[in-house]
């Protein structure tokens, strides 16, 4: 009894080793193994492949002419498609029957869809902002209430960079349902700025002065030739109109310097800016009720009139 032990533990040491061998390890490879590899491999190469096809899209509507932001929307575009189409030919090379995967994914992808209709709008409105180009790379717009320099458009978002730095997301579909201010579109852009001056000023001599420090800056174009008219008659102020072209690189830097110049000028010339003031009228009533001159509040009380 005591001899059997160690045979039982060499045969029980050997079982695993028996079992391992049993596996037929190349029919195991050749079954599953080899489609796994080719699966892997159909999968690098069409990611390879996919973002080589995407980064060729910029260049060639760079070569017809087209606009940059069509070039990258449609690089992402294409990118996406293509990593769709690659999936589905790795899990074909894996033997799994396409055509009911395809049924399973159109089924998936309506429910999805569903779920999902506010990013497809989005995606929408971005092949028409793409499409119509009411704006490009660059340009200055105020577009979902938001104003900044055009970056990129992209399939789900619109990117600003704001005039503070800030980098602006904006969902497409808030572009195309909001009306879209193109700051830039025009070489040229007019400078409107409304000055008041009193009632007893001199309306002439201020539209001379100011016109005067309008010609004095070289950024301001001598045609349209700049103009200062009478807006409005209003309560406080004669509220005067002036109007000048610059380039629209410019707008910016001669409102500033204008509205300082035109300051300083009408203090050197006396001519006053008014702002809204009111009158206040103090009346007292007496204990029956009467109204009681300003004099008596003095007379009762001494120190208020020092005061």
């Amino acid at each position: 009894m005591t001899q059997a032990a160690p045979a039982n533990t060499h045969i029980d040491a050997l079982a695993p080793v028996s079992w391992f061998h049993q596996i037929n390890w190349q029919r195991l490879f050749e079954t599953y193994g080899v489609p796994a590899l080719a699966a892997l491999v159909v999968l690098l190469v069409g990611l390879w492949l996919a973002r080589r096809i995407a980064n060729v899209v910029p260049r060639a509507t760079h070569r017809v002419g087209a606009d940059p932001m069509l070039g990258n929307f449609l690089r992402n575009l294409t990118y996406v498609a293509s990593l769709v189409i690659v999936v589905v030919l790795a899990i074909a090379t894996l033997g799994v029957p396409v055509s009911p995967l395809l049924a399973v994914l159109g089924t998936a992808g309506l429910a999805v869809g569903l779920a999902l209709k506010d990013s497809l709008s989005n995606i929408a409105s971005g092949v028409m902002l793409v499409t119509l180009r009411p704006f490009h790379v660059g340009d200055v717009v105020t577009i979902a209430g938001q104003t900044g320099t055009v970056e990129s458009v992209r399939i789900f978002q619109t990117v600003l960079n704001g005039a503070d730095l800030q980098r602006l997301t904006i969902p497409n579909n808030l572009i195309t349902a909001a009306p879209i201010i193109n700051l830039t579109a025009q070489a040229n852009r007019r400078v409107e700025l409304v000055v008041g001056i009193g009632y007893e000023d001199d309306i002439a001599q201020a539209r001379e002065l100011v016109l005067d420090l309008i010609k004095a800056d070289p950024r301001v174009l001598a045609d349209p030739a700049p103009d200062v008219v009478v807006y409005e008659l209003a309560a406080h102020a004669v509220n005067l109109g002036i109007r000048c072209f610059v380039r629209a690189p410019d707008w910016f830097g001669v409102k500033v310097t204008l509205l300082e110049q035109i300051k300083l000028g009408f203090d050197r010339a006396g001519i006053n800016i008014p702002y809204p003031q009111q009158d206040m009228h103090l009346y007292l009533h007496g204990e029956a009720g009467q109204v009681l001159p300003l004099k008596a509040l003095v007379r009762d009380n001494p120190g208020s009139a020092a005061g």
